[in-house]
């Protein structure tokens, strides 16, 4: 009688390699549901994990997090067993979360739901992030985005006249009065962020005053030492914690989703 309460805790894996057989054979039996053509259709996989802290190592092996591409091709043999022909380009995430999205499928033995994007079936996403200037002066010392807010132009001055003898508001402001050498780099439009549904990212481009001939953009992430420069007006930067944003010769822009620390 007393088995009737008994914990599924036993059966469920306790190691790096059955954890990433059980995750495998996971995605299969979701993928087998797209198989006979529909794989044409998929944007993206996404992976979702919420398990207990003691687990996170295990599972982050378990999905080659230091090397994404490895877990990636193991789920690309697998669509390509039964026949999902998945697009060239398709994305495979991996999600460490506290809580899983309720059109997620989960699994039964795992901390883990998974999610087949296409263009009609997509998570709505959201995040809040900040951006703070490390060097150069703008108008604010912090700026909050949203994935809901409208683009984010950057550049001198409020109010700026393009080539073309428009104006556009600057959202992230370098005023031309300012006493800061930074400040006299920065194009009048210089660079927009905006958020990428698809991809989960807040994204910076550049615009016409940001790429050569005229002033540049070049970013440094926190997790390498290697330099981003935008060379196109339609090529973007996913952006990730603590990037940092060089406009012109010396203004510097922080990325963040974490806000300032009260002083």
């Amino acid at each position: 009688m007393f088995n009737l309460f008994k914990s599924d805790k036993a059966d469920r894996p306790a190691d790096v390699k059955s954890i990433r057989y059980e995750l495998l054979q996971f995605i299969k039996q979701e993928l087998q549901k797209a198989e006979g053509g529909e794989g044409g259709n998929i944007k993206g996989l996404t992976l979702y994990v919420n398990a207990p802290t003691s687990d996170i190592p295990m599972y982050e092996a378990s999905v080659y997090t230091e090397e994404p591409e490895v877990f990636k091709d193991e789920v690309q043999r697998i669509a390509d067993d039964y026949a999902v022909n998945l697009p060239e380009r398709w994305l495979m995430e991996v999600v460490f979360t506290e809580e899983f999205p309720p059109e997620a499928i989960r699994a039964t033995k795992l901390d883990a739901a998974f999610f087949i994007k296409t263009s009609k079936n997509f998570i709505k996403q959201s995040a809040t992030a900040y951006i703070r200037p490390l060097s150069g002066e703008t108008e604010q010392k912090e700026y909050q985005l949203t994935s809901e807010g409208e683009k984010i132009h950057i550049g001198r001055d409020k109010k700026a006249q393009g080539d073309d003898g428009f104006f556009r508001t600057n959202h992230i402001a370098f005023p031309s009065e300012s006493q800061s050498d930074g400040n006299k780099y920065v194009s009048r439009q210089h660079a927009r962020i905006e958020w990428n549904n698809d991809a989960g990212r807040f994204m910076l481009f550049a615009d016409e005053g940001g790429v050569p001939p005229r002033n540049k953009i070049k970013i440094r992430s926190e997790k390498s030492e290697d330099i981003i420069k935008l060379t196109s007006t339609h090529i973007g930067h996913q952006l990730q914690e603590g990037d940092q944003i060089i406009l012109g010769e010396s203004a510097v822009l922080e990325f963040s989703y974490q806000p300032a620390a009260n002083e």
